[in-house]
């Protein structure tokens, strides 16, 4: 009697399709990526009520299919646009507040206003992106700026509070008048080299945003 063979056994998971060394969930995170770089690109040099999705695509080389499975509308690719650039400058001035932890309360708020300011400057697209045009887009748009001005009052009080761990009445609401007028400061800054003034530089920037918190420590320190 002849023995039967007994079946090869079979991998029945789905191969997963790599081209150029990607498999789709990559290449999905690629497409997304190149999308948001030439979002950044277009909507500082030309602005985002200038700019259309079909650029956004051809800039990114990015089907239109492509764009519409990661956003909504060019408002969503705005949105987490400035979410991503929000996300690396807080844990940017976190990375800092903790270097400088041990340090006064003048050292440490120099090291941090260089790091927020160097965050954004550096690359003069990213102040674009995020203190040009933004107040004005939608609803949606101002309620992420509204968050973000809220987590930098959130920060500024808790190093106010490292620093003398006595709170005072009206604290976070004196936070969140010094981190508008902070980001006044840099609107005006950025405004200033749009209209064809002399170009300030960053250390300008940083100087100027300082001298600004250091008034406001010094009526704080006055008024206790």
């Amino acid at each position: 009697m002849s023995r039967s063979k007994s079946a090869a056994p079979t991998d029945r998971t789905p191969v997963r399709r790599r081209i150029r060394g990607l498999d789709a969930d990559e290449r999905s995170a690629q497409r997304r990526r190149q999308l948001l770089a030439a979002a950044t690109e277009l909507f500082a040099r030309q602005s985002y009520s200038l700019t259309s999705i079909e650029q956004i695509c051809q800039a990114a080389y990015v089907g239109t299919k492509g764009f519409y499975d990661h956003f909504d509308s060019k408002e969503a690719c705005y949105t987490a646009l400035l979410e991503q650039i929000s996300t690396g400058i807080q844990q940017r001035v976190t990375e800092v507040a903790l270097e400088t932890a041990e340090a006064d309360w003048p050292t440490r708020r120099a090291a941090v206003v260089a790091a927020f300011v160097h965050a954004i400057a550096d690359d003069p697209r990213l102040a674009k992106v995020t203190f040009g045009e933004a107040g004005g887009i939608s609803p949606a748009v101002e309620a992420r700026r509204r968050l973000n001005r809220r987590w930098s009052a959130e920060f500024l009080k808790h190093q106010w509070l490292q620093n003398d761990p006595t709170e005072q009445p009206g604290m976070l609401a004196l936070a969140l008048a010094t981190i508008g007028g902070m980001f006044e400061l840099v609107a005006d800054w950025l405004h200033h080299h749009d209209d064809g003034g002399a170009p300030d530089s960053v250390d300008t920037l940083v100087a100027d945003l300082n001298h600004f918190v250091a008034v406001v420590d010094a009526g704080r320190a006055a008024t206790r």
